[in-house]
């Protein structure tokens, strides 16, 4: 069960890179044992905006809004302060595990440097061990006196992203932010690895924010879901609300796009996500939009609250709420 109070918030949220604004206006909230997906297509601003949560950014990057992350303004921390909130209280799991992973060392080092380095506490190698194989047997992975042993190389790619998923966990972090973690898997792969973040959420009441091009995805484990397009937010709501009562053009696109039980896709989605620009004008959705009129290539639709927890950025948002899903 989520808590009540918010674990994270966001709150206009801008990321800037070279003057040109690749996330604008992020706005979103985050309880404890709550999962959050963001969804969209390659170039949608998602991993730009997962990375600003842990002020990860570039010399040429300019983050401004506000990251409050359990009481605290991340905006306002020094360099030294979020380097050891990193890896302790918010972890990241990447997309590829096996290629983030240093090949020159075994998962018995990777285990010992990330829980000595984030923890602060001095531990000997059979204790770091020790917690390793209990997080590994979590995830389901069997002969860890043979995985601690190993190199990046010599395991499967699931066994690397659960490996990492359990390394994550080592020093108990109240956030963990997944950059599609299941995209470079096969399916089967894909499906444990998902099942072993639900059984954190049970099991841990760990708070998650994974993102994935992939809706269908991202609907088995969130409890809200955050569509995004050309750096915004423009769909945010409960699972159910977004599965079963989109209201944006742009998600009810991608919902069209998500394979069924045989890898069939009824619908695809012509067209490219949009380049960033200085000065855009009008929706960014407008030019692959089957429903677009003439107002939204001059304006930008602000967010239209529907139902009070369910938010859409849409000039004819009231058409799509009447009409057939």
């Amino acid at each position: 069960m989520a808590g009540s109070e918010n674990i994270l918030e966001v709150k206009n949220l801008y990321v800037s890179s070279g003057g040109t604004d690749i996330v604008q206006n992020g706005n979103f909230s985050l309880k404890k044992g709550e999962f959050l997906g963001i969804a969209g297509e390659s170039g949608c601003g998602k991993t730009t905006l997962l990375r600003a949560l842990m002020m990860l950014k570039r010399k040429e990057d300019v983050i401004k809004g506000s990251v409050r992350f359990q009481g605290r303004e991340l905006t306002a921390m020094e360099a030294e302060e979020l380097r050891r909130l990193r890896g302790s209280e918010i972890t990241m799991i990447p997309q590829n595990a096996a290629e983030a992973m240093d090949g020159t060392k075994t998962i018995s080092a990777l285990f010992y440097e990330t829980i000595r380095m984030h923890s602060g506490r001095k531990m000997k190698r059979r204790e770091t061990d020790r917690i390793a194989g209990a997080l590994m047997e979590k995830m389901q992975l069997e002969d860890i006196e043979r995985v601690l042993k190993s190199y990046p190389f010599e395991l499967s790619g699931g066994m690397c992203q659960r490996v990492m998923i359990a390394a994550a966990m080592a020093n108990h972090p109240g956030l963990m932010l997944c950059d599609e973690p299941t995209s470079a898997l096969d399916v089967a792969n894909q499906l444990k690895v998902i099942q072993e973040l639900e059984k954190l959420k049970k099991e841990e009441g760990i708070s998650l924010i994974m993102i994935s091009h992939n809706l269908g995805v991202i609907s088995r484990i969130a409890d809200k879901i955050a569509v995004m397009y050309g750096g915004r937010i423009v769909e945010y709501g409960s699972r159910d609300q977004i599965i079963y009562h989109s209201l944006h053009p742009y998600t009810k696109a991608l919902l069209g796009a998500v394979p069924d039980g045989e890898g069939n896709i009824s619908e695809g989605l012509p067209g490219l996500p949009p380049a960033f620009e200085k000065d855009r004008k009008g929706c960014p959705f407008a030019p692959r939009c089957p429903v677009c009129e003439k107002k939204c290539l001059e304006e930008f639709p602000e967010d239209t609250v529907e139902d009070r927890t369910h938010r859409v950025q849409c000039f004819r948002a009231k058409e799509w709420k009447d009409a057939p899903s």
